[in-house]
């Protein structure tokens, strides 16, 4: 398997073990705050209401995940049959199976599932009833007595062997060190693997012993970004110093730890300061022997001092603030003392780092922004997804959902983790990264990507596809175009009209091997009629690998790069027909328009364009053209921005 492989498959566990963990925290939480109020050490001690502490924890918590499990792979009857079998592994222990029920639950919704598809073709009518309440109680029944006898016994072994672990850290003040490998984790979206899967299970059993425990705080701490946040509010430069206040804001009150994985990825040193931050606030955690009664998710400093047991606040507290100074004395001596201080607020670099830093190659850039479905008519539904569902995903769906408000849509906005996507779901928002195993689980829905979580252009472009009903997507993309080549100096004196589209820039009959040999051609052409630089062709590669340049309808537009504008000389346009085709990445291509923008005439041409491609009648017409000047009467004929 290849490491990027491997880390894909990580992700999808963790993503599982999350999507079973995350839409009963409300449950978690409640226990937490029963034990905190009521058990003798706590807030209001009360013998009666700390009879609840017990069974919440070890049959309520486990059959919900069980349930939960169940659901994920096989809807409401998987959901029963998960509860079952959990009951057998409750039972067959002593301790808390979470860890049992995370295995449960999926196994009895797989094997119900599988007993479905066998027999679902060979029911006899009006038996249907009767065979699918037998076969779920048949099959529960058997799981069951099968967790009771052997996993219960063997998830219970392995529990012991990782506390054993857990506290032999802890004794030995190491467990700090865990988060060597945690907020790395966190900016890889592998953090749910370890938070949900290991230390939350394991935490709730050191918090049922001893009251609270370590483990809830090595995830949930807020101090670290806190840091590298204020850092960047007193030490940065441009769009990042301005949007770091409110990232602030997000992080620390809000628990949407998500919002500083791009400041981070912008300087990847900065890793190192969110490392130590959290090692030292853990390691001042153990000192004070501070713990949580139950996990805080998300992890703001409201839910983790409403999970801090009585008498804990100086030692949470101190911890928090630790991690914090820690993070914020070292990411200010980075930023202060980095070389390209004029790169710092460049966020729209941030998620192309990302991909460097996980050993993303280009190509795989292009797919994570490859053209999506079919934009759907009637919206109604728009979901921002993201790992588990409650980070990036809560906060990206307020800022659409406001946005969809402001323009007066009659549109329900939500989030989900993306293993639980909804089946209705017309439109799926998601971060680049996650994109991919989003358009797995939904493929039919159209799937839009966005680089960051303050302000991606993606929503108001969205916007304006739902006002405009769901306009070509073709125009969606050449916008896209028009605003990389558009930020021109306007005061070079503009050309004539007639010197942006020529007969002489447009070439039938071509045929190319690659798609970089059609780019290479439309940048010569441009070169040859003194539009561009030399250097504006490979410009207009870069710019295809970053993010394909393939429109839809058989269309390609390429162009340069934000970078090549000063390699720009002035606005021109080649047409380049293409009768047999050529692959853009998949996608064949029969017509394509080099762009070089230098004074804005060139947009009123690229709109022009975009409205004639939108019909495949007219991409007919063109790819069948024998003459330059059939091309532009049809690019012109309910069009009147070329005077050839």
């Amino acid at each position: 398997m290849t490491k990027s492989g491997l880390k894909v498959g990580v992700q999808k566990f963790g993503n599982s073990l999350s999507s079973m963990i995350m839409p009963n925290i409300g449950a978690f939480i409640a226990w937490g705050l029963v034990t905190a109020l009521f058990i003798p050490t706590g807030w209001l001690p009360n013998k009666h209401l700390a009879t609840l502490v017990t069974p919440m924890i070890t049959y309520l918590l486990p059959l919900l995940i069980g349930y939960t499990g169940g659901k994920l792979v096989h809807d409401k009857r998987g959901a029963v049959v998960g509860a079952i079998a959990t009951m057998g592994v409750i039972v067959g222990t002593n301790i808390p199976m979470f860890l049992g029920a995370m295995i449960m639950g999926p196994l009895g919704g797989y094997c119900i599932k599988q007993v479905d598809r066998l027999f679902g073709d060979r029911i006899r009518q009006g038996f249907e009833m009767l065979v699918n309440n037998f076969s779920a109680g048949i099959v529960g029944a058997i799981l069951a007595i099968l967790a009771y006898l052997g996993v219960g016994p063997a998830v219970e072994f392995l529990s012991n062997l990782l506390a054993s672990g857990v506290d032999w850290l802890v004794n030995h003040h190491l467990i700090p060190l865990a988060n060597i490998f945690i907020e790395p984790a966190k900016i890889l979206f592998l953090n749910n693997a370890i938070g949900n899967g290991i230390l939350v299970p394991l935490g709730i059993e050191q918090a049922k012993s001893a009251g609270h425990s370590i483990l809830f705080l090595l995830e949930a701490n807020p101090g670290p970004g806190l840091g590298l946040l204020l850092a960047y509010c007193f030490f940065a430069k441009g769009s990042a110093k301005q949007s770091a206040p409110g990232a602030v804001i997000i992080q620390f009150l809000g628990g949407i730890h998500e919002i500083y994985f791009p400041y981070v990825l912008m300087k990847p040193m900065l890793i190192l300061a969110v490392i130590a931050g959290g090692v030292s606030g853990v390691f001042t955690f153990s000192i004070f022997h501070a713990g949580l009664v139950a996990p805080a998710s998300p992890g703001s400093i409201f839910a983790v001092l409403a999970m801090t047991p009585k008498g804990g606040y100086l030692g949470i507290i101190a911890g928090v603030l630790v991690a914090a100074a820690v993070s914020f004395i070292i990411s200010s001596l980075i930023l202060k003392t980095a070389k390209d201080k004029e790169n710092e607020g460049d966020l729209s670099e941030a998620a192309a780092k990302m991909q460097e830093m996980k050993g993303k190659k280009s190509s795989v850039a292009s797919a994570l922004t490859a053209e999506p479905g079919v934009f759907p008519e009637n919206v109604s539904k728009i979901v921002f997804a993201c790992d588990a569902g409650m980070g990036s995903s809560a906060m990206g769906a307020s800022l659409l959902r406001k946005k969809v408000k402001e323009a007066g849509l009659p549109i329900t906005v939500t989030n989900t983790a993306i293993s639980s996507l909804p089946s209705d779901c017309q439109i799926v928002v998601t971060q680049e990264e996650l994109t991919p195993r989003a358009k797995d689980k939904l493929p039919n829905a159209y799937h839009v990507s966005v680089d960051n979580f303050l302000s991606s252009p993606k929503y108001d472009k969205l916007i304006e596809q739902l006002k405009n009903n769901g306009e070509s997507e073709l125009n969606e993309s050449i916008e896209e175009a028009e605003a990389a080549v558009s930020e021109q100096d306007n005061d070079i004196n503009h050309q004539n009209d007639n010197d942006l589209l020529l007969e002489e820039n447009i070439f039938l009959n071509q045929s190319f091997e690659t798609k970089e040999d059609a780019i290479r051609f439309a940048g010569r052409v441009l070169v040859n009629g003194g539009y561009v630089k030399e250097d504006y062709i490979e410009a207009m590669i870069d710019r295809d690998n970053l993010t394909s340049t393939y429109m839809g309808n058989d269309v390609a537009i390429p162009h340069g790069t934000e970078e090549a504008k000063k390699a720009v000389l002035k606005s021109g346009f080649t047409v380049i027909q293409v009768p047999n085709g050529v692959d853009f990445d998949g996608n064949k291509v029969r017509m394509i328009f080099g762009i070089a923008g230098k004074d804005g005439k060139h947009l009123e041409i690229l709109s022009g364009i975009a409205v004639t491609c939108s019909d495949m009648a007219n991409i007919e017409k063109m790819a069948a053209a024998k003459t330059a000047q059939e091309i532009i009467d049809i690019l012109t004929a309910e069009n009147d921005f070329v005077n050839a």
